[in-house]
């Protein structure tokens, strides 16, 4: 039953998921066009806890934020069409055919809320592994380089939390970076827009927003300085 047409929705899905997987890999993460899209379709994940559970925190949950969403598309496509398969196989041996109707639409939906459960703990390391493989000795070497915010937003760095940007260096490599905002920062960065890049603290970067005054207080304090 592995090559069962009742599976070919979940091999497609698959197939989806690898074919992000590969874009990821050749684009580092860092589809500027894709994120200039679907910036605003987002709201802002640090929403006030008092507000209660909504649509953000859902977000939030399904992992949107805490990797790039491309990346984590790969995987919950991915894990989407694995599991989807497995339980589709497991339930046609078990019942000497393939589940139809109903069944294969329960079947469908059970492995989606698999794939999203675990696709949002298996995003995050992903991302670690994917940004590691643009990283060199050079500690430095991306102060002073734009990059993109791939997370909902890029939080203070005195919070404790972090956001992901998308960065290309002088030599064209793109990487994935771990950046929060410098405490005296006033204009927040969201999902596509544009950061400098202005130190590094421990294993993460500070970032601001290009072109806004939190870059020209940077600016007009370093020239002084």
């Amino acid at each position: 039953m592995l090559f069962d047409l009742a599976n070919l929705p979940y091999w497609m899905l698959l197939l989806l998921g690898v074919l992000l997987f590969v874009f990821v890999i050749a684009l580092g993460g860092s589809d500027d066009s894709l994120h200039t899209h679907v910036e605003g379709d987002f709201p802002d994940l640090e929403a006030d806890a008092d507000a209660g559970f909504g649509f953000s925190d859902l977000l939030g949950w399904l992992g949107v934020g805490k990797a790039p969403l491309v990346l984590l598309l790969a995987v919950d496509l991915s894990l989407w069409g694995v599991v989807g398969w497995m339980l589709n196989s497991s339930l046609g041996s078990l019942g000497g055919t393939m589940p139809e109707g109903l069944g294969a639409i329960a079947v469908m939906l059970s492995a989606l809320g698999v794939a999203l459960y675990l696709g949002r703990w298996a995003a995050r390391p992903l991302e670690k592994i994917f940004a590691s493989f643009g990283e060199d000795a050079s500690s430095d070497r991306l102060v002073g380089c734009v990059g993109i915010v791939s997370s909902a937003m890029i939080p203070p760095y005195q919070t404790g939390r972090i956001g992901q940007v998308n960065v290309v260096d002088s030599a064209r490599n793109r990487v994935i970076i771990n950046a929060a905002l410098p405490d005296w920062a006033t204009v927040t960065a969201k999902l596509g827009v544009p950061v400098l890049v202005i130190d590094r603290q421990d294993q993460i970067y500070l970032v601001i927003v290009q072109g806004s005054v939190d870059q020209d207080h940077w600016l007009n304090h370093s020239s002084h300085g």
